[in-house]
């Protein structure tokens, strides 16, 4: 086992997975995005034609059932999608949204989502933030000590 899957929660898994997965579609995401005061979403992607897509990883019914806000992320992304490992009861999950069977390593759509489309301004405003969010982690992860400086 990798080191790295010994120390992630089971959703940080997931999204792991479904992020290597998406990549393959010419998508880059960024984990724990906060599109607006309240939201925290498990994954955030950028598609290659600008589309963006949300991701929210699911490791059990209790995890599920215990979220409440998803439906408010809808308006912040042009297709929504679960992320969910394999023994997960699919049945408990919304129609009209789209769904991934994912693990540490990859994952599978197995249905696409609705799709609806952003305001141009939110579009421009999301994709400013995924890429701010994208940079700052990235100049942590050189300089640990960037932080406290903005």
């Amino acid at each position: 086992m990798e080191p790295i899957t010994q120390i992630l929660q089971p959703g940080q898994l997931l999204a792991r997975g479904a992020a290597r997965h998406l990549l393959s579609h010419g998508f880059v995401s960024v984990e724990e995005l906060v599109p607006e005061r309240g939201l925290r979403v498990d994954l955030m992607a950028l598609g290659p034609k600008g589309e963006i897509w949300i991701v929210e990883c699911k490791s059990s019914r209790a995890d599920f059932m215990s979220d409440g806000k998803w439906e408010g992320y809808l308006p912040w992304c042009d297709r929504y999608f679960w992320a969910v490992d394999a023994a997960f009861p699919t049945d408990l999950l919304p129609e009209g949204t789209g769904l991934m069977i994912a693990d540490a390593y990859d994952a599978e759509i197995l249905r696409f989502g609705e799709e609806t489309q952003l305001a141009p301004a939110r579009r421009k405003k999301l994709t400013q933030k995924i890429a701010t969010h994208a940079a700052r982690r990235l100049q942590i992860l050189r300089d640990p000590d960037a932080g406290r400086f903005g």
